[in-house]
């Protein structure tokens, strides 16, 4: 088999590392044999890069069978491909995790297979509109929703039931409907509801009135044989049906409720199971993101089918995104037999696995090739690090560092400098990894790219290329 050649384009203050990084990587045993060349084609930073300028200064690749491109090259890259009749591609934001972008290439984690159904409940439906319970059905299936569950409460009428299960399946929604009242539960199933919350065995008859699965729970708390009676009465009656142990919160039964999930799993290996999760993500002052993992590691291992989540709590806003992330992740490990990691960060909000690429050191060789007046920023374990062709400035306290910079009459550089450094900080104290002109990366809860931000960057970098032409 021929080794691959690869053609690497960067900037002139990466190439040195650039060439370091892939000769680590070609050295590698567990790496396909290939060739390498690396082009510089003439702007201080790989950030500079564009497209059009790459295909103006490098009108053909040569040999190359692949051309890399720095991950901060932003535009559209198909024209460079077809200029070059190869294909071209950008690799990492930060060229050393090319060792782990080497190891990626053929197998990329596929992420797009799940076991687990998330049924999601709004918790406050008998107040809302059938038009807003619509419009909370969008945004939670955008985040992942399988199945919507109309919340009803204690003592609040609900006299629009009906209207609202019936324009929700209008839409094609699967839905559920959760209540203690046999009325709400009847006039839920005869306007087609597909599932019903929750019956118990004193309950079980209104399974024979409508076609929704009923899901079955224990009619006293903890009592798991009265859950087994409601079971076996369902598969008599060979009615489908999900079965829920009640997940109880911390201090409340926790580790004694996932027992129970461990002994109904035990006695039927082969019926359908929910867990319940809002009890944990809602009543536990902790970032959603690890609690989700966590419990979808052990929904996994028992094989539970289903999850009914909530976000109601203002720390909970993303539990259900969180939730979509972590059932992929846990069903792609469990077909591996691995454990679950190097699959996404998108659980990893706070902190990274590996975020200071770079120490103080190579940041020190790295600044004392700049000949330009444009500030880099970089962040090691060491602090804050910031520089250009006057001098080289470490703190862990922006505030520590702008007198040195010499930005007080260019105000839109001094707001520039002050958002990155600030970025830069919270990187350090958070450790996490940081990247010029990149927002943090904080996994499935991270915004969208802001438009602003977007247009001011490019600002910047106009404003840097005229400085650098005038020196």
């Amino acid at each position: 088999m021929q080794a691959e050649n690869l053609l690497f384009l960067t900037g002139k203050l990466a190439e040195k590392s650039l060439n370091k990084v892939l000769a680590e990587v070609q050295r590698n045993p567990k790496v396909a044999p290939f060739k390498y060349r690396v082009q510089q084609i003439g702007v201080s930073v790989a950030a500079l890069m564009t497209p059009d300028l790459i295909a103006h200064r490098l009108k053909e690749s040569g040999d190359a069978d692949k051309v890399i491109l720095p991950g901060l090259c932003l535009g559209d890259i198909s024209p460079l491909a077809a200029q070059y009749g190869v294909p071209v591609e950008r690799g990492p934001a930060d060229l050393k995790d090319l060792p782990q972008y080497f190891g990626q290439i053929g197998t990329k984690p596929d992420l797009s297979q799940y076991s687990v159904q998330i049924f999601v409940e709004i918790v406050d439906a008998p107040y809302l509109s059938v038009d807003a319970i619509v419009k909370k059905a969008q945004q939670y299936q955008a985040q992942g929703a399988n199945v919507i569950d109309l919340g009803c409460l204690p003592a609040v009428a609900f006299p629009h039931l009906p209207d609202a299960v019936k324009a929700l399946k209008a839409l094609n929604f699967k839905v559920s409907v959760d209540s203690l009242s046999t009325e709400d539960l009847l006039a839920a199933g005869h306007a087609g509801a597909d599932y019903l919350l929750s019956l118990t065995e004193a309950s079980l008859w209104i399974a024979s009135e409508v076609a929704a699965t009923p899901i079955l729970i224990p009619a006293k708390p903890h009592h798991l044989p009265s859950l087994y009676r409601a079971i076996e009465g369902c598969l008599k009656l060979d009615k489908p049906f999900i079965a829920d142990a009640i997940l109880d919160p911390i201090h409340f039964g926790l580790a004694n409720s996932i027992v129970r999930y461990q002994k109904l799993r035990k006695k039927y290996p082969d019926i359908q199971i929910m867990m319940g999760i809002g009890n944990l993500t809602e009543l536990t002052d902790a970032d959603t993101t690890g609690i989700n993992a966590l419990l979808f590691g052990m929904i996994s291992e028992l094989n539970i089918n289903a999850v009914l989540a909530t976000s109601v709590s203002p720390h909970a806003v993303n539990a259900i995104a969180e939730a979509d992330l972590a059932r992929r992740v846990m069903y792609a490990a469990k077909q591996d037999d691995r454990l679950p990691r190097g699959y996404s960060n998108g659980l990893l909000g706070l902190h990274d696995r590996r975020p200071f690429t770079y120490t103080a050191d190579e940041i020190k060789d790295i600044a004392s090739m700049v000949k330009d007046p444009s500030f880099r920023i970089q962040v090691s374990e060491n602090g804050l690090h910031i520089y250009n062709r006057d001098g080289l400035y470490q703190a862990s306290d922006p505030f520590a560092l702008y007198p040195k910079l010499k930005v007080d009459d260019d105000a839109s550089h001094a707001f520039y400098l002050g958002v990155e450094l600030a970025r830069a900080q919270i990187a350090w104290q958070l450790n996490k990894r940081y990247v010029q002109d990149q927002a943090l990366d904080w996994g499935v809860n991270a915004l969208p790219q802001q438009t602003a931000k977007t247009a001011h960057r490019e600002t910047v970098i106009k404003a840097r290329k005229n400085a650098a032409k005038k020196t």
